[in-house]
């Protein structure tokens, strides 16, 4: 996504999917691993209320498979984070939206 390129992160994976769960954009910035959700809705809330715990942790079951296919990124600090896509408005990124 040309947000997250613009604050100079580096797009590894598009749609990374293991049959424990899917991750929409793994990018990688200074040592930081960011595992992003992308939610698009009528408004910004509509779109943080989409994230539910469950859909959480399948995102962290997918990063770990994730990183344990790519053991060069161990050593990195992992993150969660989300992009609210809204009608009329500019992309959010919300840094750290939750922990694992």
């Amino acid at each position: 996504m040309l947000l997250l390129r613009l604050k100079g992160y580096r797009i590894l994976a598009r749609d990374f999917r293991v049959p424990m769960g899917e991750i929409d954009l793994i990018a990688r910035r200074r040592g930081v691993l960011a595992f992003v959700e992308v939610k698009s809705r009528d408004s910004a809330d509509a779109a943080i209320e989409a994230v539910t715990p469950y859909q959480s942790q399948r995102i962290a079951r997918a990063a770990a498979a994730f990183v344990g296919r790519h053991p060069r990124f161990q050593t990195d600090a992992l993150r969660f984070d989300v992009i609210l896509v809204a009608k009329h408005r500019w992309p959010r990124h919300l840094i750290n939206a939750w922990t694992a």
